[in-house]
């Protein structure tokens, strides 16, 4: 091996040996052999380039573009090109990985389970670091500074550990960057004997100081020295006082509440919901047993959310107390609401390791074993020193509280501090946030009834849609996007009821635990990870904090936001002629497809058995022979080049080249119709906007304006009018077929639009009007919009491949 194939592998070495600190982040290390066995492709890679007649920036480059392809082959195979190139439908892919990585990173407690997007953050770190540490060390033969990637490797996995065994990870990675200065110490020597050799003019001094000596010599005093000073690493921080409290210990990140003085509940929540409701089996985390029948409003809360910044909802931090034997009464309850005793005894999973004790609200009593801390006021039970529920059994007595409508809608005025607390919204927040609030409680006539108008506008009324795959968003405008997207799970709709519940000024915050779980045959109630939810609690003087179900087709709508008032109940006493939730249908479940929520809102994705028209190459496609014969020709006589215009010409045709919507009686967009049943006139308008949005998007892309889909269609036409320049009647057009296509996503039922095809074409040529020469030429002859061939090509590719392997 020479001395540079040498120096290759000892930095790979290093790179792994840094890297194994951060093993135990997560509960599976799997992921370090394929970063090992990507990393060794991603040197051969060098050694091969640095063999060669190139440039060091262009060997780097041949390395990095090694390591992407490794990426794209690993994590986006099924939306690579040919499974190797990556295409926009790969980095889209990436995209995804690292924004759901990035929200694990935070959402789990170590060790974190691995997921593909906190595996691509290792792997693809790993082979960053590697990257660099080969670039220094043996590209620009400079492996001192190579130190720094593998320190920052080693730092990051040491700020987010916990644990005992951070010295055996320090010493591996310190050994692994002492094994490269020796590489290249060695590597050096060698090049300086074989230049010293040629050039003697006196024979050597006998003695060990001749010229293999003195090398060998050289050798073993850096081998003293590098020892030396890991041992001096290792022994001098055992020997000086340790200091707690630091960033990364557990007092300082809120992963064992309770150390110190009194101790403190500073609570991130680190509840995997998202991921919880999107794991393909519903996995037992609890099984409890209780002595009521009704087990349908036996919500189980772990932590409640009460301070609201704008970007997100937090727990306050506040000191936490022994755990009493008898708990305080919960605040506000008065002696005239109904209530009855409920004893429940729960037992956790081994494999459900959680600091918080789930308890149904309001817990009276709570027995059971362990260091459990107890604080006030959201009435929370923390584990102290490492105490989780893995496999505890504890029992708990609560009340079960049943307010009248007539009592909620009665309550008087909250307290001040109260008030002052709960009802704290940030500047930041959007005005839209308070006025939706306002439209949609107009007419109510108390705090009670606006709580019930928002919850049934959420659940029922407002057109909201229940999707686990939507990003849960942070950030002041979270909850705005939100209002306009009407696509979320749990978390969006009680963040956000929460939230317009304060700008009326009722109190609230936000419970998260589990929703009441299956019943078994036996009696008891298997509580699982689907179970995992979040929903709004509103204070009510005299009644205290009260449930809201404002999440569409989860958990169970409380009684008394949905009981009628009698007939001699006074005014104002009960929600006046609430929506009938029977008659509304439940959300259709989400295909098994990867597809963006966005692009399901515009029409952009199709099933392989039912493709939309307009949506790609293969649909309403002739016969494979044809295609073939058409395929064959149009190559032989205009060449592969203007296949995109071609392909785009057509699309363009079948999207806006009829006369309007028909009703095709071989396909029926409306869930339930008969088969070979005529589509409703007010669905065929409906795929005929879209379809005409689809083609204005894309005409906007092939004149460089790529589309957006965090903008409404608003929003989205007043980009294009502004990027593209456009001016009278083509910016008029385009905020007409916004309009309406806003009328399909949002009305109750969408009529015709007369002539959006007309206003396609009219903001068409103002598109190529406000456009250069070259970017004419471009988006005829190679138009932007092309790449959804090849995302087509992609998903018939992909749905074959699961076909295959069904079949």
């Amino acid at each position: 091996m020479t001395g540079q194939a040498r120096l290759t592998v000892s930095a790979a070495v290093a790179t792994l040996a840094a890297s194994c600190a951060m093993l135990p982040l997560v509960d599976k290390t799997v992921w370090i052999l394929q970063a090992a066995f990507l990393l060794s492709l991603q040197s051969t890679a060098g050694v091969l380039a640095r063999r060669g007649p190139l440039a060091r920036p262009l060997t780097v480059a041949v390395q990095a573009l090694t390591g992407l392809l490794l990426l794209t082959v690993a994590f986006a195979g099924e939306q690579a090109v040919a499974g190797l190139l990556p295409g926009p439908e790969a980095f889209h892919e990436f995209g995804q990985l690292v924004q759901e990585g990035a929200e694990d990173v935070g959402r789990y407690a170590i060790p974190a389970p691995a997921t593909a997007g906190i595996r691509l953050l290792l792997v693809g770190g790993v082979l960053v670091v590697g990257l660099a540490v080969d670039a220094v060390a043996v590209t620009y033969r400079s492996a001192a500074p190579a130190g720094l990637p593998l320190l920052a490797l080693y730092s990051v996995a040491a700020g987010l550990g916990q644990g005992g065994y951070g010295w055996l990870w320090f010493l591996a990675a310190a050994s692994g960057y002492l094994l490269l200065l020796l590489a290249e110490g060695r590597e050096r020597l060698a090049r300086w004997g074989r230049v010293l050799s040629g050039g003697r003019t006196a024979p050597p001094a006998p003695g060990p100081a001749t010229a293999g000596g003195g090398r060998l010599a050289r050798i073993r005093t850096g081998r003293r020295i590098g020892a030396l000073a890991l041992g001096i690493a290792l022994a001098v921080p055992a020997a000086l006082p340790s200091m707690q409290g630091g960033l990364f210990e557990p007092g300082g990140r809120g992963a064992a509440p309770g150390s110190g003085p009194g101790g403190t509940l500073s609570v991130k929540p680190l509840v995997a919901l998202q991921d919880s409701l999107n794991q393909p089996e519903n996995r037992e985390l609890l099984r409890l047993r209780s002595s009521t029948e009704n087990t349908r409003d036996l919500y189980l809360r772990i932590v409640t959310l009460d301070r609201f910044d704008g970007a997100a909802w937090q727990t306050t931090e506040r000191p936490l107390t022994e755990l009493p034997a008898v708990l305080p009464a919960p605040p506000g309850l008065a002696t005239g609401v109904r209530t009855s005793r409920v004893d429940t005894t729960l037992t956790a999973s081994d494999g459900y390791a959680q600091n918080y004790l789930p308890l149904p609200y309001p817990a009276e009593e709570v027995r059971t074993e362990g260091r459990w801390r107890y604080e006030p006021e959201g009435r929370i039970l923390a584990g102290e020193r490492g105490q989780t529920t893995r496999g505890i059994r504890y029992q708990v007595s609560s009340l079960q509280v049943e307010p009248t409508a007539a009592q909620l809608a009665g309550a008087p005025a909250p307290p001040e501090e109260i008030l002052r607390a709960y009802t704290r919204v940030p500047s930041s927040l959007p005005p839209v946030v308070a006025q939706t609030a306002r439209k949609v409680t107009a007419g109510s006539a108390n705090a009670y009834q606006q709580a019930v108008m928002l919850q049934d506008w959420f659940s029922v009324g407002g057109g909201f849609q229940y999707d686990t795959q939507v990003s849960s968003g942070t950030g002041a405008e979270a909850v705005a996007r939100f209002l306009t997207a009407k696509r979320g799970f749990c978390i969006h709709f009680s963040f956000s009821m929460a939230a317009m519940a304060r700008t009326l000024g009722i109190p609230a915050r936000v419970a998260v635990g589990f929703m009441p779980g299956t019943p078994m045959a036996d009696g008891s109630v298997s509580v699982g990870s689907k179970d995992a939810h979040a929903w709004p609690e509103l204070y009510f003087e005299g009644i205290g904090w009260t449930r809201f179900e404002p999440t569409p087709s989860r958990g169970t709508t409380p009684e008394y936001t949905v009981a009628e008032p009698s007939p001699g109940a006074e005014p104002g006493g009960g929600p006046a002629q609430l929506p009938d939730r029977a008659a509304v249908p439940p959300s259709a479940p989400k295909g098994a497809d990867a597809c963006p929520p966005a692009q399901k809102k515009l029409g952009e994705c199709r099933s392989p058995a039912a493709p939309v028209e307009g949506s790609g190459p293969a649909s309403g496609s002739p016969s494979a022979g044809t295609v073939a014969g058409v395929a064959v020709a149009a190559l032989a006589v205009l060449g592969l080049p203007l296949l995109p215009m071609l392909w785009r010409r057509r699309v363009r045709a079948r999207r806006i080249g009829g006369a309007g919507p028909r009703a095709r009686p071989a396909r029926s967009p409306v869930p339930g119709a008969e088969p070979g049943a005529a589509a409703p006139a007010d669905a065929a308008a409906a795929e005929h906007t879209l379809a005409a949005w689809r083609e204005l998007t894309d005409s906007a892309w092939d004149y460089g304006i790529p589309p957006d889909d965090s903008h409404s269609p608003r929003g989205a036409a007043a980009r294009i009018v502004t990027a593209g320049a456009l001016q009278g009647a083509a910016a008029e057009s385009a905020g007409r077929v916004a309009a309406a296509v806003e009328q399909v996503l949002y009305a109750p039922r969408p009529r015709p639009v007369p002539g959006l095809a007309e206003d396609v074409e009219c903001v068409r040529a103002g598109l190529h009007a406000a456009a250069g020469r070259g970017a004419r030429l471009r988006a005829v002859l190679l138009p932007r919009s092309s790449a959804r061939l090849l995302w087509g090509l992609a998903r018939l590719r992909s749905f074959s491949r699961r076909r295959s392997a069904a079949a």
